[in-house]
C-alpha cells in the first residue's frame, strides 16, 4: 500500500472544508478575502478578550446612550476608534457615565453575545476547559455572572481575569502559558506579538488600520482556526 504524505497546509484546507460542510457556510468566497497564513490555534492554549470579542458591548453602549441620555444618530459603524471621545460627537461626561453603567451592570438594555460566540466557547470549554477570559476592565463587576449565564458550561470551566489595563494583559497571558489571544484592540495585538503571544484580531470598525495579524470577522471564521 502506498503511503500518502499530507502536508500541514493540506490538513488546514481539509479541516476548513470539513468545517464549512458542517456549518453550512453561505459562500466559499468568504475564504478568498481572508488572506490567512496557515495557522491553527491550540485550543488548550488560547484565551479571549470580552468586550468586542465575546460581548457586543458597543451595541449596549449605543442603546444606553439612546435610552438614558437621548443620544441619537450614531451608528455602530461610526465607532471608528477605540477611544470613543475621539470619534463620537458625544459629551465626554456622557461617555463616562455610560461606560460606568456598563462596568457596574447598571442598565436595563440587554447585553448580547456576538453571534456564534456562546456555541464555540461552550464547545471549547467542554473539551479543553477552562475557557480563559482576560479583560482590561478595572473590575469585573457583573460581567462574570453574565458570562456564566451566557455559556452552557459548569462554572468551574470558566475563568475570568481582570488585568486592570490593556498593558497588563501580556503578563497574565505569559504567566498562564497562553500562546494565542483573541482581541479587538489593535494596539494590544502589537504588544502581544512583541511579547511572543500570537494575536488574533477580531474585526471591528475601530481596528481598520493596516496590520500584519491573522484576522477574523465572525466566530464561524474563528472556529475554523481552532484545532478541535
Amino acid at each position: 500500500m502506498t503511503k500518502v504524505k499530507v502536508s500541514q497546509g493540506s490538513i488546514f484546507i481539509i479541516k476548513m472544508v470539513e468545517f464549512l460542510n458542517f456549518r453550512h457556510f453561505r459562500s466559499l468566497s468568504t475564504l478568498a478575502h481572508l488572506n490567512w497564513p496557515i495557522m491553527m490555534i491550540d485550543p488548550a492554549s488560547v484565551a479571549f478578550d470580552i468586550d468586542g470579542v465575546f460581548a457586543d458591548t458597543m451595541t449596549l453602549f449605543l442603546d444606553i446612550a439612546h435610552q438614558e441620555f437621548n443620544v441619537d444618530g450614531i451608528r455602530y459603524k461610526d465607532i471608528t476608534c477605540y477611544n470613543l471621545a475621539d470619534c463620537l460627537e458625544i459629551e465626554p461626561k456622557i461617555i463616562d457615565a455610560v461606560v460606568t453603567r456598563i462596568l457596574d451592570g447598571n442598565y436595563s438594555a440587554p447585553l448580547r453575545p456576538i453571534a456564534g460566540a456562546p456555541e464555540v466557547l461552550s464547545r471549547l470549554g467542554r473539551r479543553f476547559g477552562p475557557v480563559i477570559f482576560v479583560t482590561a476592565r478595572p473590575y469585573l463587576g457583573s460581567i462574570c455572572d453574565w458570562i456564566r449565564e451566557t455559556l452552557a458550561l459548569d462554572p468551574a470551566l470558566v475563568e475570568v481575569i481582570s488585568s486592570g489595563s490593556h498593558e497588563g494583559k501580556t503578563h497574565i497571558l505569559l504567566e498562564k502559558n497562553i500562546s494565542y489571544f483573541v482581541d479587538d484592540r489593535l494596539e494590544t495585538c502589537f504588544a502581544l506579538q512583541d511579547a511572543g503571544v500570537r494575536p488574533v484580531l477580531f474585526k471591528q470598525p475601530w481596528n481598520r488600520q493596516p496590520h500584519p495579524f491573522v484576522e477574523v470577522s465572525t466566530w464561524d471564521e474563528l472556529h475554523a482556526l481552532i484545532e478541535f
